[in-house]
């Protein structure tokens, strides 16, 4: 079925929140605490002819999901998700973020999970739909927008080990704020020396449940050292750096130079992570793809030779590290502040997101 014959019906809840339930919870959102009103909804079947396809696309109340008990996803996680945002500019009309980078990926962690791949403007529509149907839960106060949280799971009953025939596709928004809570600053971050995130040929550069459920053990750890966020290591590669539990890492050298670890089948390809790349190129700046091992970040830092280091994803967008406890060492400082460029790249591509800088990549797709 092409994407253009896949066209959407709504069905609106009939008990919405109130304008007053609303309110309140944009005051203060927080970050995947309240979900919108509707979700937009896809299905996918392989008929007795082994051909699948995708249909009934449809924007419903929002609710709990009827699965089976022997559903596919609860027993082989066969499962993947997206995130991006929906932005209200000044004028009051309602833009997402290269949602298009989004839908490829989307299809290459299906490939990597055997799941379907949904057509890429089927993925945009259902997205379009859904803020369409939930316009009014998009905020409009500073660093806040309506996280989107699109996501693909089998569903078939069946207790064999192979790709389900059936799957469903489905959006979910969620008002959000600030991903770290309070003003910007500086974080510090846990090493994990016990745990891995994913290993050579599995599905760490893929989006997937699995990979987010194997750093929580590490992020506890992280947690009871008083750190935000837990950070990864190739322990088989000359402990080179590779992501946080969610987010993907840069630093900033003396002589203006961005260096960020390349891709190698163990990271996610974030597209944060990619707009910073291309931000950082268009102003002219160095920047590498490359190893990078501890000992490097732990003798520029010594040398002054690092003089900043931020993690980025679509949640936080770009984060300030401060320091990296390593056990009973240290990297860095709690105290230290945002750098100039971490800022500068910030500001610039939460400006775009947001309508205040100009987007002159094409990045910024309207949805109402």
């Amino acid at each position: 079925m092409t994407a253009s014959s896949l066209e959407f019906t709504q069905t609106l809840t009939t008990h919405p929140k109130s304008d007053a339930e609303r309110t309140e919870i944009l005051a203060n959102p927080g970050f995947g605490d309240y979900f919108s009103d509707h979700t937009a909804v896809v299905d996918y079947s392989v008929d007795e002819h082994g051909q699948g396809s995708w249909s009934n696309a449809r924007v419903e109340p929002y609710g709990p999901i009827a699965l089976d008990p022997a559903a596919a996803v609860l027993h082989y996680g066969q499962e993947i998700f997206e995130g991006l945002k929906a932005y209200r500019h000044a004028d009051g009309s309602i833009w997402t973020f290269r949602a298009d980078k989004n839908a490829v990926r989307l299809n290459r962690s299906a490939r990597r999970l055997a799941l379907p791949e949904l057509p890429e403007d089927v993925f945009v529509e259902a997205i379009r739909q859904l803020v369409g149907a939930d316009k009014a839960w998009v905020p409009s106060g500073d660093g806040e927008a309506l996280y989107l949280r699109p996501f693909m799971i089998a569903t078939e009953a069946f207790l064999g080990v192979r790709p389900a025939r059936e799957v469903s596709f489905r959006v979910i928004a969620s008002p959000a704020g600030n991903y770290f809570g309070g003003d910007l600053k500086p974080v510090s971050i846990w090493l994990s020396r016990d745990y891995a995130r994913a290993g050579r040929g599995g599905t760490g550069a893929a989006k997937c449940g699995g990979n987010y459920a194997a750093s929580l053990a590490a992020q506890l750890e992280a947690e009871a050292h008083g750190c935000k966020q837990v950070l990864f290591l190739d322990q088989f590669n000359d402990n080179a750096v590779e992501e946080l539990g969610g987010m993907n890492v840069f630093f900033v050298f003396k002589d203006g130079s961005l260096a960020t670890p390349a891709l190698s089948g163990t990271i996610l390809e974030g597209v944060t992570r990619d707009s910073v790349l291309e931000l950082a190129r268009q102003r002219g700046l160095k920047v590498e793809e490359r190893k990078i091992t501890l000992d490097e970040w732990r003798d520029g830092v010594a040398s002054g030779d690092i003089t900043e280091v931020f993690a980025c994803g679509t949640a936080a967008v770009i984060t300030p590290i401060g320091e990296l406890k390593d056990g009973d060492s240290v990297i860095g400082a709690p105290e230290a502040k945002a750098g100039d460029v971490t800022m500068s790249i910030r500001e610039e591509l939460l400006g775009i997101q947001t309508g205040a800088v100009k987007d002159t990549n094409g990045w910024l797709t309207r949805l109402a």
